[in-house]
């Protein structure tokens, strides 16, 4: 027997990323995948890719998850925090959910409501300190997809002195999978095919997360709907702290040593089919030659290193595994 995981929220498109890449993961055995409306269906049943993983989805409650080392919680905001407080303290944790990110309570009351269940260690490796703290934690909490793909642009610019926190604008684009499964009327095939669609303009929850985790003190934030499964391109700009900055320089130094995120070469722009299928993320950055803006555009996909590769690379380190273990460093393309 390898290292004994389990899955809440499996029958998501989050959940399902995480089975897949659970299933390809040469430590790891799969002992529990549980679900609300789907419990009692086979796992292919719901996730037709994972044909030949002989599991049946069980009721998400705690005693359907004690038994393993580590469990992953792909859960809908808000429900994490309830089924892990009856998780013993013995098991790992790694919230793909919003619950455990926010440090300020303020915050989560005023982007999320409701009661603040308290911050868990911040689950973005690539943060100066964060693989230490990462690796030491038994609870954890992964980044929200917009906000990894804007914290690996922001970041290093901002701890670097290269760039001013304030008047920071993002204009990011994401495939409809970063809403969610559930059937929603805005999210049918006919309605997002041929069509981009701003929305939560200027009130999006990922900002509190996005300046908590990067340093930003004020942000403007504009997601945008695009015609796509799976993927995020974010355009982040911000104002130089002086003249001469390089930002694709400060970039290629903070990432040197990062096995997942590649500074492509001078010129060449990120894209979001790059980065399908794997944890990786993909920068370029300039400076506007009319507004003297730094510019940096991001990308990844919003599943993996935005949602369930993020998720294992942390589960990796509170293992004590390198942390790149079974997980995909290259796209799948075309």
């Amino acid at each position: 027997m390898g290292i004994r995981v389990a899955v809440a929220g499996a029958s998501g498109y989050a959940g399902g990323e995480l089975l897949r890449l659970i299933a390809g993961h040469p430590e790891f055995d799969l002992v529990a995948a549980t679900a609300h409306s789907q419990a009692g269906q086979p796992v292919a049943a719901v996730h037709p890719q994972l044909v030949g993983l002989d599991l049946v989805l069980s009721a998400t409650e705690p005693a359907a998850l004690a038994d393993a080392d580590l469990v992953f919680l792909a859960l809908p905001h808000g429900e994490s925090a309830a089924l892990a407080a009856g998780l013993p303290d013995s098991v790992r944790v790694v919230d793909l959910g919003a619950d455990h990110r926010l440090t300020d309570a303020a915050a989560w009351t005023r982007y999320y409501g409701g009661a603040h269940a308290g911050a868990w260690t911040y689950g973005l490796p690539e943060l100066p300190g964060q693989r230490v703290a990462i690796a030491g934690s038994t609870r954890v909490a992964a980044t929200g997809c917009y906000a990894v793909a804007t914290i690996l642009a922001l970041a290093p610019l901002l701890a670097a002195g290269a760039a001013a926190p304030d008047d920071v604008v993002v204009v990011a684009a994401s495939g409809t999978s970063g809403a969610g499964r559930a059937a929603k009327p805005h999210l049918l095939g006919s309605e997002v095919m041929g069509d981009l669609s701003p929305y939560k303009v200027g009130a999006h929850q990922h900002v509190p997360e996005i300046k908590q985790a990067s340093g930003a003190r004020t942000l403007s934030f504009t997601p945008v709907l695009a015609p796509m499964p799976r993927g995020i391109l974010a355009t982040v700009t911000t104002v130089p702290a002086g003249s001469g900055v390089d930002p694709r320089a400060v970039l290629a130094e903070a990432y040197a040593d990062a096995p997942f995120v590649h500074v492509l070469p001078e010129g060449v722009w990120p894209h979001t089919a790059a980065t399908l299928g794997s944890n990786s993320c993909h920068l370029q950055a300039t400076v506007d030659v009319d507004s003297g803006r730094l510019i940096v555009v991001s990308a990844i996909d919003n599943l993996g290193k935005g949602a369930a590769g993020q998720a294992m690379q942390c589960a990796n380190l509170m293992l004590g595994l390198p942390e790149t273990t079974g997980l995909p460093v290259h796209g799948v393309a075309p």
